[in-house]
């Protein structure tokens, strides 16, 4: 790994990191809890630590301060308050300002941002004054670590740092002097000596191997685990030991029996470096010879604690299942690889070719008799799908992520507003392709958004209508169909349909006397620039945005709908497919015309019933007592041909209810490789994209959701139609007269 790819790697640790800053910071609202607040410091350690291996002293120096106020937190010396809070969110912006920074390649200090930093750094101050911390903490962390040594270590003796670097130290990226550099900016580096014993031959060495070990005494006020937290990114190919300032003889005798030198070669590098003196050496090199006969049994570590320390054993035992399960979630991170989503996506388009060049094979063998060649393509056909399954699970990726990044949303806009709003979020391991994930961020932004602004009101309404004076947004996720159901809830106001129609028919949206249902007036919303909000406000009331929602939902092949209740709530519901790329689907035949609809929208196929005891020429038919819509394709989109004598009928269910397919034939299930359409036909109602059969024709894939929409206008334009007469002859009026006035 070259540095530029370490940096590529801090950039994107840092993002991940910051994320979980955020999300930690949002969760101490209701209650101030210990693991969140070690959980933002470690966070924020990291980062500074990382920063400072490659040299970005602007990135160390704010994140130091930030740094200081958290420890200040996990010590108890400044409480948990929502303005301190919403303090670190900002800084936390802050730090992913300048993440972004070096994104951009840009790694000098950015005078612009250091001007945003000027405030935030004044906060941190603040809050660090009341603990006699802030003129140490906004010094260069070099000289903030010399002055507590100066202060504090003069008495207290030194830490004794052992460190022997991994051979493969400088091939992962590392350089082992920058380590030895950060360790100067927590305290001051009293004595350091070089360990070369592991130096092989010149004639020998790899110039890309570490051979070095250092002995160091080390002046500091910070505690171990601040030490330790210097080297944590080499931890696991370095070799490390501190001993604490005062430390015991057995501890130096335990020392020198497991470092590799001899040990009269290790004694004297310990003597030089000042920790102790050739005496102690020689002291404990002899206590260690004359109990080199003796043998004991070594206690557990546990074990002593509990008798000699008394500890309690359930608190023991609490430790160490915490610690099984740090061991266990670090070895599962170990197990995960980062791909670029580009080679990803190259992945699918080539499955996709070959399931096409498959079912061309597939094809070509039906026409022959060979039985061997069939089963070799039968067993083709399955592994073919195995890989097709396992390259689409490849990106789908779990909604709660992105439903978890709303909670800075609604933290921060509920407090804009002036409103106590709390976010729940359900079936966060619902899974979807990470293209929808990615292209529905922005309509359920708007949603959260408008759901807060429009939906929610001021506490002391909500309580004048008998409501908690808190407010709640619900996010919801999960699978229907082989559909993606996305709900945004809340518990607000709701709609007025009498003042959404009245606004409709202003506008010219509506006709005076037309005929709505309560969702087609709901879905008014959803016209370009209609608005009801009486004030325009920095989120919303311009009419602009809920046209645009749908607008992106439907070109995820997705549909949208509202309900709403007043004083109950509204909720916003978004159908999208789980995968943009490749479905199972079944193909349907109309004349020579070809149609795949999706597989899992596919309850059941039945004969087209004849006569009067069947359906006939109307638009519905009974299926087993219940009433069941029919949509004939051949009328809907004016198909030529004459009807085949016996016609089937497909049985979809979307949204919960189901609907009947007249189609000619039944063509079966095929895996299906989804081809957007050109821009020429962007604008055909019904059909959401096409995909290419063994034979190499092209089929079109039915957009059943937009199928059922224009079925049913075109049977509302038929009954209204039918509720009018042409005047009569002779009649000098144009106008037409309805026939049951």
């Amino acid at each position: 790994m070259n540095l530029d790819q370490a940096l590529q790697t801090f950039i994107v640790e840092s993002r991940e990191l910051l994320d979980a800053m955020e999300a930690s910071l949002l969760g101490l609202d209701d209650a101030a809890d210990d693991e969140a607040v070690n959980a933002i410091f470690r966070a924020a350690h990291t980062i500074k630590g990382s920063a400072g291996l490659f040299g970005l002293d602007h990135v160390v120096a704010f994140t130091h301060v930030a740094e200081s106020v958290l420890d200040e937190v996990r010590a108890g010396r400044v409480p948990i308050a929502p303005p301190l809070i919403a303090l670190l969110l900002s800084c936390c912006d802050h730090m992913r300002a300048l993440t972004e920074e070096l994104a951009a390649g840009r790694t000098d200090p950015d005078l612009a941002l250091e001007a945003q930093a000027e405030p935030l750094l004044a906060a941190l101050r603040t809050h660090l004054a009341a603990t006699g911390q802030g003129t140490a903490a906004l010094r260069p962390a070099s000289s903030t670590g010399r002055a507590a040594a100066a202060t504090t270590n003069e008495a207290a003796g030194c830490w004794h740092i052992s460190l022997r670097f991994g051979a493969g130290v400088l091939r992962n990226g590392m350089d082992p002097m920058s380590f030895i550099r950060y360790l100067s900016t927590i305290g001051r580096i009293r004595q350091l000596v070089t360990v070369p014993d592991a130096l092989p031959p010149a004639a020998e060495m790899d110039p890309e191997c570490c051979y070095l070990g250092f002995e160091i005494a080390f002046e500091t006020s910070a505690d171990k685990a601040t030490i330790e937290g210097v080297f944590e990114f080499v931890l696991d190919d370095c070799s490390l030991r501190i001993l604490p300032p005062a430390s015991r003889i057995s501890e130096y005798l335990a020392l020198i029996q497991q470092l590799p030198e001899e040990p009269a070669r290790l004694g004297e590098i310990l003597a030089r470096c000042g920790s102790v003196t050739e005496h102690e050496i020689a002291r404990a090199l002899n206590e260690q010879t004359q109990s080199a006969a003796r043998s004991a049994t070594a206690q557990q570590i546990g074990t002593i604690l509990v008798e000699q320390a008394g500890v309690q054993p359930a608190v023991l035992q609490a430790a160490l299942d915490k610690q099984h399960k740090s061991r266990e979630a670090k070895a599962r991170e170990s197990q995960s690889v980062r791909v670029d989503s580009d080679k990803l996506d190259r992945l699918i388009d080539l499955v996709g070719e070959l399931i096409i060049a498959q079912a061309g094979a597939s094809l070509a063998a039906k026409r022959t008799a060979d039985l061997e060649l069939h089963e070799a393509h039968s067993t083709l056909a399955l592994l073919v799908q195995e890989v097709r399954d396992s390259a689409l699970q490849l990106r789908m990726v779990k909604i709660g992520a992105s439903f978890q990044r709303f909670q800075r949303v609604v933290h921060d806009v509920s407090r804009e507003l002036g409103k106590d709003i709390a976010l729940v979020i359900k079936g966060e391991e619902t899974e979807l392709d990470k293209t929808v994930v990615e292209k529905i961020a922005d309509p359920l932004t708007h949603l959260v958004r408008n759901a807060m602004d429009h939906g929610i009101g001021m506490p002391d309404v909500r309580i004048a209508h008998g409501q908690s004076p808190r407010g709640t947004i619900t996010l919801n996720a999960y699978h229907d169909a082989g559909q993606v159901v996305i709900e945004v809830a809340d518990d607000g106001n709701g709609m007025d349909a009498n003042r959404l129609l009245a606004k409709g028919i202003e506008r010219g949206l509506v006709a005076r006397d037309q005929q709505m249902t309560e969702a087609e007036i709901f879905n008014l919303i959803f016209e370009p620039g209609f608005s009801t909000a009486e004030q325009i406000t920095n989120l919303s009331g311009r009419g602009v945005g809920m046209d645009v929602v749908k607008r992106n939902i439907v070109a995820l092949r997705g549909t949208v709908s509202v309900s709403s209740r007043k004083m109950v709530g509204t909720t916003v519901t978004i159908r999208l497919p789980l995968t943009l790329a490749i479905i199972d689907g079944f193909q349907i035949g109309i004349g020579a015309s070809v149609f795949v609809v999706p597989l899992e929208m596919v309850e059941e196929c039945i004969e087209y019933p004849s006569g009067e005891a069947g359906c006939g020429d109307h638009d519905y038919t009974d299926l087993r007592g219940q009433v069941l819509p029919l949509i004939r394709l051949r009328e809907l989109f004016d198909i030529g041909g004459a009807t085949a004598a016996r016609q089937n009928i497909v049985v979809l269910r979307h949204a919960g209810q189901k609907f009947g397919l007249v189609v000619d034939a039944l063509l079966g299930e095929a895996q299906t490789v989804i081809k957007p359409l050109s821009k020429m036909f962007a604008q055909v109602r019904g059909i959401s994209g096409s995909s290419i059969r063994g034979s190499g024709d092209v089929v079109l894939i039915l957009d059943v959701p937009a199928v059922i929409q224009q079925a049913a206008q075109n049977a509302q334009n038929t009954r209204n139609a039918n509720q009018y007469t042409a005047p009569a002859a002779g009649s000098r009026s144009g106008s037409k007269t309805a026939s049951n006035a």
